[in-house]
C-alpha cells in the first residue's frame, strides 16, 4: 500500500503551471505510539492555498519546495495506535494533498466527525471550514441587526451561498454578487436571497445600487477588485466589512504590489469597520458552529452545492479552475470511496 501526494515543486509567477506540482509515491510509515492512518475519501480545494505558494508575510508561513501542497481532507481511520480514535472512526485532518495521511492524535487541525451533522463532503464545506467561516465571520466581524442589508461577493460559492442564507435566517436583507446569470439564478431561486447581481453584465454598478435602495450594511469581502470598487460607496455610515479574502488579485505576478480591498475602503471619507479575519481565531467553537450549520441544513434553511472531480491527480487543474470562477458550489476532488 503506498501513499500519493501532491507536492509543490515551483513558485509561481501568475497562475499556477503543472511545473508548480508533483505526484510523487511514497512508502506509508509505521505508526508510532498515539497516532493514526487515515485514508482520504475527499480533498477540499480553496483559495487561500494559492496564497501559500507566495513568497510572502502572512497570518501562516508560506509553503517551502517540497512541502506536501496544503489542505483539508475527511476520510476514515484505517489503522490507529491511539486509544482516542478507532478503526472506522470519520476525521477531517488538514495534511494536505494526500491519499493517505499518518497523523498525532491531539494534533489541532484533527477532528471527529458526527455524520448527523452532515455527510463527509459536507464536512468540507457547508458544515466544514467555509460554513463556519461563513459563520464566525457574519457574526463575530459583521455583527448583523436585524432589517440590515448583506451583500456578499462570490455569493454561489462555498463560504459566500453560506453567508447570505445565515444571513436571511438572521432577518437580513441578502444581496449576492455572482459572476454569470446561471449562479445569480441559482443564489437568488434556489438558495431565497433577496436579489443576485452579475458583475460580469453591463450595468453591474446601477444593478447594484438598484438592489440596495437603502444602501449597505455588512459588505462581506470575497473578491476585492472591481466589486469592491462598486461596493465601497454604497457603504453606509457604520457599516462592518468582514474580509475573508481577495481572490480577484492571488494570481497576480506580485501581490504585494495589488490594490486591495484594505487601500479601496481606507480611501473613503467614512472608512468603515473592517478587517481580515481567518476561522481559526474561533477554533474553540467549532463543535458549536457545526452542529448549528448541521441542524440548518436539516431543516432545509442552509443549501448547499458540490463541485466534485475525480482523482488526485486531477487535484491541480481544478484548483486552477476554481481559481477562474470555473466551480460552480464547493470544489472538491474525490480521492477514494470509503
Amino acid at each position: 500500500m503506498k501513499n500519493q501526494r501532491i507536492v509543490f515543486n515551483k513558485r509561481p509567477v501568475g497562475e499556477p503551471s503543472d511545473e508548480c506540482f508533483r505526484l510523487e509515491e511514497v512508502d506509508i510509515p509505521e505508526l508510532s505510539e498515539g497516532q493514526l492512518l487515515i485514508k482520504v475519501g475527499w480533498l477540499s480545494l480553496d483559495p487561500y492555498m494559492r496564497g501559500r505558494m507566495n513568497d510572502v508575510k502572512s497570518y501562516v508561513e508560506p509553503l517551502q519546495i517540497g512541502d506536501v501542497m496544503t489542505g483539508e481532507s475527511t476520510g476514515v481511520v484505517v489503522k490507529s495506535s491511539s486509544p482516542h480514535f478507532n478503526p472506522g472512526d470519520y476525521v477531517a485532518v488538514h495534511k494536505g494533498w494526500q491519499s493517505y495521511i499518518v497523523c498525532d492524535d491531539n494534533d489541532p487541525r484533527l477532528m471527529k466527525l458526527d455524520l448527523t451533522n452532515g455527510t463527509l463532503s459536507a464536512h468540507l464545506g457547508v458544515v466544514g471550514m467555509p460554513g463556519r467561516t461563513a459563520y464566525f465571520g457574519l457574526n463575530e466581524v459583521g455583527k448583523p441587526k436585524v432589517g440590515e442589508t448583506l451583500v456578499v461577493a462570490a455569493a454561489s460559492g462555498a463560504v459566500g451561498s453560506a453567508v447570505g442564507q445565515i444571513a436571511k435566517i438572521s432577518g437580513l436583507r441578502a444581496v449576492g454578487i455572482a459572476g454569470g446569470e446561471l449562479k445569480c439564478a441559482y443564489v437568488r431561486d434556489e438558495l431565497g436571497f433577496d436579489d443576485c447581481i452579475d458583475y460580469k453584465a453591463a450595468g453591474f454598478d446601477e444593478r447594484l445600487r438598484q438592489a440596495c435602495p437603502e444602501g449597505i450594511d455588512i459588505y462581506f469581502e470575497n473578491v476585492g477588485g472591481a466589486v469592491t470598487k462598486a461596493v465601497a460607496p454604497m457603504l453606509n455610515v457604520g457599516a462592518r466589512v468582514p474580509i475573508c479574502g481577495y481572490i480577484s488579485n492571488y494570481n497576480d505576478e506580485d501581490i504585494t504590489k495589488a490594490e486591495t480591498p484594505f487601500h479601496i475602503l481606507k480611501s473613503l471619507d467614512s472608512v468603515p469597520e473592517h478587517r481580515f479575519f481567518v476561522v481559526y481565531e474561533w477554533q474553540d467553537r467549532y463543535e458549536e458552529a457545526t452542529k448549528q450549520l448541521g441542524e440548518w441544513v436539516k431543516q432545509g434553511v442552509l443549501k448547499y452545492k458540490e463541485c466534485v472531480g475525480e482523482g488526485l491527480s486531477q487535484a491541480p487543474s481544478l484548483f486552477r479552475g476554481m481559481l477562474k470562477g470555473k466551480n460552480f458550489g464547493k470544489q472538491l476532488v474525490k480521492i477514494a470511496d470509503l
